[in-house]
């Protein structure tokens, strides 16, 4: 048996363990780390997402906007340093919606965002007066636009999104979003923190050891040969197992896992610009079929579901280099909780349900309906605490705490997230927002009241 010893050890390569490697070392000087993962760094579900990020945020409160705010400012801080190695841009997300009841949905939620620290909202609706509407630059981050825009003028909309459906009624443009590479950004960290001494190890945990309810050291796997690293400190970032790492320090975590799957395709047709936003479609979608099709899927009770309606929120966006072409294209009209496996599994219809979902939104996609070139698939999980909020900082042993539960924001929210994991384990100053990641605030009577009226804060 190899024995080996360290300040403190991460469970977990993904983004999150490399973001609170990279605070740790280059922000608080602690060069004494092990990361352990059983693969290569972040290719379990780091780059499983659309690669987006967005201030863009529902309360109650402002935990979750302070959260992407203050962890967009990193980004961008990254991105400066690196001459933007990590592909940032601030295209934005759009939001459509072909249902004029929504428009009110959408003023609310945007005064909301507002008030919560996600910047003013501007109304574009044909009126003398309105203020003109400015589309986003294609490249860069640097803009001055925060908050959001909404238009509800027909022919300003079709002016600005001629590729959007006919019956849009209103989009909203909600501005400091916007989509980075996640491989990028995990290696620019992951390679700061080596630079500094953080050392990688390929291998399983397979037990953490606590004595007297303090963290004495953790057992690895690595190729059949059983390691001891002696620790006093470490962090569960495990990403979609993040509760069975939980487990071996005698903790319950409130979490779930969702199961997530992207397409990606070549594009040639040109139905989507390559400078175009992040596309979302808003309402219920009641997928495009034939009559012999739905005939066909009526008959099958392991079809007849596909009728619809199914759930909003398909989306998506242009991928690569400005002369490319590939779109990627994510739709969960799945939501039960399950049991992460790898590899992931794909139901053989989704790539054909998730082009025509987009297409209601989109109809120049329709197109491709029975002739798409052959897509490229892949998959991850979202696990997530039951009011959709993160798990950073102690848990309830000695020396153990844990970056996780990021559900599909990790990306996004991770150079935060490990901000805030490495001032809980120095003792740095903590912000505002500190206490509503933990996972003592589940002990706050208040707090479990709050939740049975709270729900899933969306995603997208």
């Amino acid at each position: 048996m190899n024995s080996s010893s360290a300040q403190i050890v991460i469970c977990g390569a993904g983004i999150a363990g490399v973001a609170a490697a990279y605070f740790l070392a280059v922000e608080h000087g602690i060069s004494d780390i092990v990361l352990i993962d059983q693969g290569a760094p972040l290719s379990l579900t780091s780059d499983k997402s659309t690669e987006c990020y967005r201030n863009w945020w529902p309360g109650p409160g402002d935990t979750m906007v302070r959260l992407m705010n203050r962890s967009i400012d990193l980004l961008e801080g990254i991105a400066n340093a690196s001459n933007n190695a990590i592909r940032l841009n601030r295209r934005g997300y759009v939001y459509a919606t072909a249902r004029p009841e929504q428009v009110a949905v959408l003023i609310a939620a945007a005064e909301e965002a507002a008030t919560l620290g996600a910047g003013p909202l501007r109304i574009h609706d044909g009126r003398p007066g309105a203020p003109p509407y400015q589309p986003a630059e294609p490249h860069g981050y640097a803009s001055p636009l925060d908050g959001a825009d909404l238009i509800t003028d027909r022919a300003l909309i079709r002016a600005h999104f001629p590729y959007l459906a006919d019956d849009v009624v209103a989009v909203l443009h909600a501005r400091r979003c916007g989509w980075l590479s996640a491989q990028q950004l995990g290696m620019y960290m992951l390679e700061a923190a080596r630079e500094r001494g953080v050392r990688l190890v390929r291998g399983t945990l397979t037990s953490v050891d606590v004595r007297d309810g303090q963290v004495e050291a953790v057992q690895v796997a690595n190729e059949g040969t059983p390691q001891t690293i002696t620790t006093r400190c470490f962090v569960n970032a495990a990403g979609p197992m993040l509760g069975q790492v939980a487990r071996m320090l005698g903790v319950e975590l409130p979490i779930f896992s969702e199961r997530h799957i992207k397409i990606a395709f070549n594009e040639h047709l040109g139905a989507v610009p390559r400078d175009a936003p992040m596309l979302i479609w808003l309402d219920p979608v009641t997928l495009p079929w034939d009559a012999d099709e739905r005939a066909a899927l009526a008959d099958d009770p392991d079809t007849a579901w596909m009728l619809g309606p199914l759930p909003a929120g398909v989306h998506c966006r242009p991928e690569g280099h400005v002369g490319g072409a590939v779109l990627l294209i994510l739709w969960n009209f799945h939501l039960d909780p399950v049991e992460p496996t790898f590899p992931v599994q794909v139901e053989e219809y989704y790539p054909e349900l998730a082009l025509r979902g987009m297409s209601v939104m989109l109809p120049g996609l329709a197109r491709y309906i029975d002739r798409a070139p052959k897509p490229y698939i892949d998959g991850g999980y979202y696990t997530k605490t039951p009011e959709n909020r993160p798990l950073v900082g102690p848990l309830p042993v000695g020396g153990a705490y844990v970056i996780g539960a990021l559900s599909g924001y990790g990306l996004m929210a991770a150079c935060a997230a490990g901000e805030l994991l490495a001032a809980h384990i120095t003792g740095a100053p903590l912000p505002s927002y500190a206490p509503a990641l933990t996972l003592a605030r589940y002990d706050d009577p208040a707090y479990q009241e709050l939740l049975e009226h709270w729900g899933d804060a969306g995603q997208l």
